[in-house]
């Protein structure tokens, strides 16, 4: 007797049967596969990859870290989900990859890689991806530095007790990221111990990330929070000419300094800003600081802090050396609030792409991964620069949607004489669907980049990301 189910409501019964017909539910991947294609993803992958397979059997490299890549793309939260794309044959064919990894061969290519080969491989090949050509603003790219916590349940190298709201005293990661806001894209990005501090390291970080931006872009300041506000960094910014908006630790002096400020100026009549300037124990010289200060109120929550000398207000003090341009506190305070988003591409790599979901015992395969999900991210940044008409370009849409909205969709892959077909369902949209992305690929400048010089066995310096540093308590 054949098989059947019964519909929920009342309704004829549906018959159940197979076929031997190649379907897939990511028929609107066909774009992003064009994409890739179209600026030799594949090729670049192979050429900087640092490590062969001996075997006549084995997947080649770059097209597991390809399949991985799809995977999270796909929606894969674990390395076991990426088996969730071995019997998508449709898939595969769009891919060109006869032999799909299963979730070991994944895991055994991460674990492959060690310090010397992230810096080998990822830096390039991410020097490679920012050649190509991305829209940067003429006054330049805003960088918001800030880190993260990545819950962890074993015992992963480098999995440490830290600063974790979530589930205090529990093990964690603690990445520190760099985010190019008008992108979007993630400029740079290190796993660190979760007992690292934030600023750790900020220094070391920031000047790899300055080494991988081309030539030819420029920024137009760096933002960060309170937990930036550190006398190496700051100094480091200023030495570099590059203009900062850093949240300032209220400290008993800087607390002091704000509670007795006479002289306030109205931004409205609920904030009023004020400029003063301060030299902090350590500090070689003083530095310009300008206070916000809101008045509290019932039908909204303020969100700085209250000092105990001044009653009715809350006040957040930022300390930057941008006053010199002639900018008023007010401006500066509404240009650091554009970092708001930074907060949101965090939650973007975590909860769409889960950049904290693939880890595993050896912390460079851990590491290797999260770059994989950070350069993935990078991708489909491009990608949506690339797909999109003039009407769009300034339209932003998050990974999720990204996949919920182009990416799922029914097809079927067929032939037609000899050539291989992939028929999407008409009730995903389509061809007429994807057909308008696939022409502004085409359309797209973006083909080839500039020659980069051939990167030192090792990547060179590693400023000090040795084991020791993050997995040592």
């Amino acid at each position: 007797m054949q098989p059947t189910c019964n519909p929920v409501f009342p309704s004829r019964q549906v018959r159940l049967s197979s076929t031997q017909k190649p379907i897939t539910p990511f028929g609107g991947l066909v774009s992003l596969i064009s994409f890739w294609e179209k600026i030799g993803l594949a090729g670049r992958m192979t050429e900087l990859i640092p490590f062969d397979y001996k075997s006549p059997n084995s997947i080649p490299p770059a097209k597991t870290l390809l399949a991985f890549m799809v995977s999270i793309v796909a929606g894969a939260r674990r390395l076991a989900h990426t088996d969730w794309l071995r019997a998508d044959k449709a898939l595969h064919a769009l891919l060109g990859i006869e032999r799909f990894p299963g979730t070991d061969t994944v895991r055994n290519f991460f674990l492959r890689f060690r310090q010397g080969h992230i810096e080998e491989f990822w830096r390039p090949l991410w020097k490679w991806l920012f050649g190509l050509s991305w829209p940067h603003p003429a006054e330049g790219f805003s960088l918001d530095l800030d880190s993260t916590v990545f819950q962890r349940s074993g015992n992963q190298e480098g999995a440490k007790r830290g600063y974790n709201p979530s589930r205090p005293g529990r093990h964690s990661h603690h990445p520190l990221i760099a985010f190019l806001a008008e992108a979007p894209l993630v400029l740079h990005a290190w796993l660190r111990s979760g007992n690292t501090g934030s600023a750790r390291g900020a220094v070391a970080f920031l000047t790899e990330a300055f080494e991988l931006m081309p030539k030819n872009w420029k920024l137009r300041t760096v933002r960060a929070d309170s937990g930036f506000f550190d006398n190496a960094l700051l100094t480091f910014l200023e030495t570099m000419g590059i203009p900062y908006i850093v949240v300032a630790r209220l400290t008993q002096n800087v607390k002091r300094k704000a509670a007795g400020i006479a002289k306030w100026s109205a931004i409205d009549e609920n904030y009023a800003w004020a400029r003063f300037t301060l030299q902090l124990h350590g500090w070689s010289k003083p530095r310009d600081f300008f206070a916000i200060r809101e008045r509290v109120r019932e039908s909204k929550s303020a969100v700085g802090r209250r000092l105990i000398d001044v009653d009715g207000y809350t006040f957040r003090v930022y300390v930057t050396n941008r006053l010199e341009e002639g900018r008023d506190g007010a401006e500066l305070w509404r240009d650091y609030n554009q970092r708001a988003c930074c907060e949101q591409h965090i939650e973007e790599l975590k909860n769409d792409l889960q950049a904290d979901g693939f880890c595993m015992k050896d912390f460079y395969a851990t590491e290797s991964a999260f770059l994989s999900v950070c350069f993935t991210y990078n991708l489909l940044s491009l990608y949506q620069h690339a797909s999109s008409s003039e009407q769009r370009k300034a339209g932003y849409r998050r990974p999720v949607t990204l996949r919920a909205e182009v990416f799922i969709g029914g097809a079927v892959l067929g032939n037609r004489g000899r050539v291989p077909v992939l028929y999407i369902a008409e009730s995903w949209g389509g061809l007429d669907k994807h057909k308008p992305l696939l022409d502004h690929i085409l359309q797209w400048p973006g083909a080839t980049s500039p020659k980069l010089p051939p990167e030192p066995p090792g990547g060179g310096q590693t400023h000090g990301r040795n084991s020791e540093n993050n997995c040592a308590a």
